[in-house]
């Protein structure tokens, strides 16, 4: 079964290394995707947010040098969702790349509206960086 993606993407003027160690600590979490939750707290070794409907846990890849953030999103309701993130090298900044995936039995204005609360998050992202010392 194929699922459908957006890929989508800002460029943000700061160190690959620089954007890649803010994203991939999940403390840093409620500063550019507040939607996500407000709150993240390590319990046990693992990451917790605290989300609208409860509890999610978040797993990240392990640290890599080639960009990759991917992690996984378990949510209150046990439902496991896989989500693909990069941070990539362009020039003196980089690219960060957040794959949308449409879950089964998504209308497409849910997926218009999960692509935009991404999008929202991507440029909450680059402002955050761009205009702090992180």
């Amino acid at each position: 079964m194929s699922t459908e993606s957006r890929h989508l993407s800002v460029h943000i003027d700061r160190p690959v290394a620089e954007v890649y160690a803010f994203v991939s600590d999940p403390r840093n979490l409620p500063r550019w995707a507040p939607g996500l939750g407000s709150s993240v707290v390590r319990e046990d070794g693992e990451w917790f947010v605290e989300t609208p409907e409860g509890r999610a846990r978040v797993t990240f890849a392990p640290r890599n040098e080639y960009g990759v953030l991917d992690h996984e999103v378990v949510t209150p309701s046990g439902q496991t969702v896989y989500v693909p993130l990069r941070v990539i090298a362009d020039g003196d900044g980089c690219e960060v790349v957040f794959t949308v995936r449409r879950a089964p039995g998504m209308t497409d204005a849910e997926f218009d509206r999960d692509a935009g609360l991404v999008s929202a998050d991507l440029a909450l992202l680059r402002k955050v960086l761009e205009t702090s010392s992180t």
